[in-house]
């Protein structure tokens, strides 16, 4: 006799469970392995750089910043918060072709925008600081900028959970009221709109991936629902 155990994640939303299986062993594989620099063969980087190879368009959606949780952390919770109920909408199978082309349209996003954000560290006081001519500095930008994480395919995610749950209630931290869905999420994209613009000394965050994502997820979820499309008001 044989028994087999399933949760209700594994039994209700297999691709998110697996999903989380997997960021979790790749980060644990980018902390444990030193012989390999896992990271930085996965992550993404500007494909006219010496680094880029074409598979990182893939790779680096299921890696994270190895030097600490609170990446990793977020965005799982994220993905079960909203990928869960997402999943079970769409279908599992549908659902996975959705991540990861939200995912890999990050990446694109991300690749278009990287001159600009060349063009605007080389105006920067960081940029300034550093001393060297602009073309160099942002030659040398180029070379070395690389993303990863799997926020761009979460915020697509995000945005098609927006549309297709307008009306659900969310708590955010420090307001005491219940926020809709429509206004909460939209409102984190604008912020990464405003931070990627900005491009504040510091802020290492990928902010034009999570607007990729949110645009091909948004794009995506439209197409497909335009003719079940649920009252956004």
């Amino acid at each position: 006799m044989s028994f087999k155990f399933q949760n209700s994640l594994q039994r209700d939303s297999p691709i998110v469970f697996n999903l989380l299986i997997i960021n979790v062993l790749v980060y644990l594989a980018q902390v444990l392995i030193t012989t390999t620099n896992i990271t930085e063969w996965g992550a993404l980087h500007y494909y006219k750089s010496s680094l880029f190879y074409p598979h990182q368009f893939i790779t680096n959606i299921f890696m994270h910043d190895p030097n600490g949780l609170g990446h990793i952390l977020f965005n799982m919770f994220t993905l079960w918060m909203f990928g869960m109920t997402l999943e079970r909408s769409l279908g599992s199978k549908r659902f996975l072709i959705f991540y990861l082309v939200c995912g890999v349209g990050a990446g694109i996003f991300t690749q278009l925008t990287i001159p600009f954000s060349a063009d605007q560290f080389s105006k920067s006081a960081e940029g300034l600081a550093n001393g060297m001519p602009s073309a160099d500095l942002i030659l040398a930008y180029k070379e070395q900028y690389s993303i990863i994480g799997a926020s761009g395919a979460i915020m697509g995610v995000m945005a098609a959970y927006a549309y297709l749950f307008p009306n659900t209630e969310m708590y955010i931290m420090f307001i005491p009221i219940p926020i809709k869905a429509k206004y909460v999420i939209p409102f984190f994209i604008l912020i990464d709109l405003f931070m990627g613009v900005r491009q504040i000394a510091g802020d290492n965050v990928g902010h034009f991936a999570h607007l990729g994502g949110a645009i091909i997820g948004f794009l995506l979820i439209f197409f497909w629902n335009k003719t079940d499309r649920k009252t956004f008001y």
